[in-house]
């Protein structure tokens, strides 16, 4: 048998946790009977020719209004107020945008400055390992003509330098102190840089590529293109529609009086607009927020809707009762002893019950940062998955290429060394100046022979 309170007319919102309150306040004090009284309205101040809730207390034609009433000045002048029975606040709801890829992950780590930086660094170096070598060969007066060996090295300082950003590594062959200092030195910053690249990209490619439109009622208010939509007889649309406003509502005001449809009877028409891929975000009680997500997830099958999660303009819940009413001292004594069982903050999970599926889409405010990161699955590190995969792909590729290069230079070098040997015009002699000079050229390398005993 569903209870006295549930039937109100479609596009109003039904009491809920105000029913069960009326059903246990009837069992505590032992009402006889109650009767529920249906209503038309969904504002609380009548406004112009229009009525409110508030008119059924003035008339007398009821005498507990179970809608949930924020307190202020003007209402209390009108009505009496019970203690809050819950606090609540209100939270933006807009529609979840599709997954992206997370394409500007690859450079988005650092700015241009940084990228600048690394640039020139790597110019600089490549310069700099030239030069000395270049140097050296000059100060040892040897012939950049006949000494083979120097020739292929001057062309392996530029990829020496990029192989060691690609984690490759490379061997110094010069053994010149000054040399090996500017290489270590090159080594050991382009380890520090790889190693914070490789974080701050890690984390960039498992953060959330479905970032929400909004985050705040504050962001709302100074961006152009998302619209705001909220029940005109909402406490929203109370500050809002304020002339003395000032801050965040004037901004909404001057937001809502460009879009005339801003303001909505009903939720249902408010609601109606937020659809997938739209800018636009509802803003009301969160309580009735959770109603909706709830409602589009059992429509759609899918969890389209999701909260901002910044709590914007918090506000006590009391009931009302007729101006005098012999009544509010016995609801304020029913309610305190109901706040005692705590039972009132559980109430949401039962007549509220979140699909699974959606509790991602309810951001929760921390207090610390403002926002809470989302936990890590396999969803959000699939991303990661696959940029290490194109990584640990490149570098077999390069290792592959590697060898077989190796193999085929060492191949031509026992091809070159089986001709020698069959050429009967080679001499001994000539056999034993080239490995003098190809000895020689090493030990002058190691700077061991002075100028003399090379020439």
């Amino acid at each position: 048998m569903k209870p006295r309170w549930e039937g109100n007319p479609k596009g109003l919102s039904a009491p809920v946790k105000s029913g069960v309150i009326i059903d246990y306040l009837k069992d505590r004090f032992n009402f006889t009977s109650y009767e529920m009284v249906r209503v038309t309205e969904n504002r609380l101040e009548p406004q112009g020719k229009e009525r409110g809730l508030f008119n059924y207390l003035l008339e007398g034609k009821c005498d507990f209004l179970t809608s949930g009433v924020a307190p202020t000045f003007e209402r209390q002048k009108i009505v009496d107020l019970t203690l809050p029975w819950m606090n609540d606040c209100y939270d933006l709801l807009f529609p979840v945008h599709e997954d992206m890829a997370n394409v500007e992950a690859i450079v988005k780590p650092f700015q241009w400055p940084v990228w600048v930086g690394l640039s020139i660094s790597i110019i600089v170096v490549i310069f700099t390992l030239n030069l000395l070598q270049r140097f050296f060969e000059y100060r040892n007066g040897t012939d950049e003509k006949v000494d083979v060996v120097n020739q292929k090295q001057d062309g392996k300082q530029f990829v020496y330098v990029f192989g060691i950003l690609l984690s490759q590594g490379g061997p110094v062959t010069s053994q010149r102190l000054p040399f090996r200092l500017v290489a270590g030195v090159w080594t050991l910053a382009a380890f520090i840089f790889v190693q914070a690249y490789n974080s701050t990209l890690f984390t960039y490619v498992v953060a959330p590529v479905n970032f929400p439109l909004i985050n705040s009622m504050y962001e709302v208010a100074d961006r152009t293109d998302v619209q705001l939509f909220y029940r005109k007889g909402s406490t929203l649309n109370m500050f809002v529609s304020d002339p003395n406003a000032t801050g965040v509502f004037l901004k909404l005001r001057k937001k809502a009086e460009s879009f005339p449809n801003s303001r909505c009877n009903l939720v249902s028409q408010c609601l109606s607009f937020i659809t997938p891929g739209s800018t636009n975000a509802f803003a009301d009680a969160k309580s009735f927020q959770l109603d909706a997500i709830n409602f589009d997830f059992q429509k759609t099958g899918k969890c389209g809707l999701q909260l901002a999660g910044d709590c914007f303009l918090s506000f006590p819940v009391s009931f009302a009762l007729p101006k005098g009413s012999r009544y509010t001292d016995t609801m304020n004594k029913g309610l305190l002893a109901l706040q005692q069982t705590g039972i009132i903050d559980h109430w949401d999970s039962w007549f509220r019950p979140l699909p699974p599926q959606c509790k991602a889409n309810i951001r929760k405010q921390s207090k610390k940062t403002g926002t809470k990161h989302v936990a890590l699955s396999l969803k959000n590190l699939t991303g990661a998955f696959v940029v290490l995969l194109i990584g640990f792909s490149l570098s077999f590729l390069v290792f592959l290429v590697e060898r077989i290069t190796s193999m085929v230079e060492r191949n031509k070098v026992v091809e070159r060394s089986v001709e020698m040997s069959d050429d009967p015009a080679l001499s001994i002699n000539d056999s034993v100046s080239d490995d003098i000079k190809v000895e020689v050229d090493i030990l002058a390398d190691n700077d061991i022979l002075t100028d003399e005993f090379v020439k």
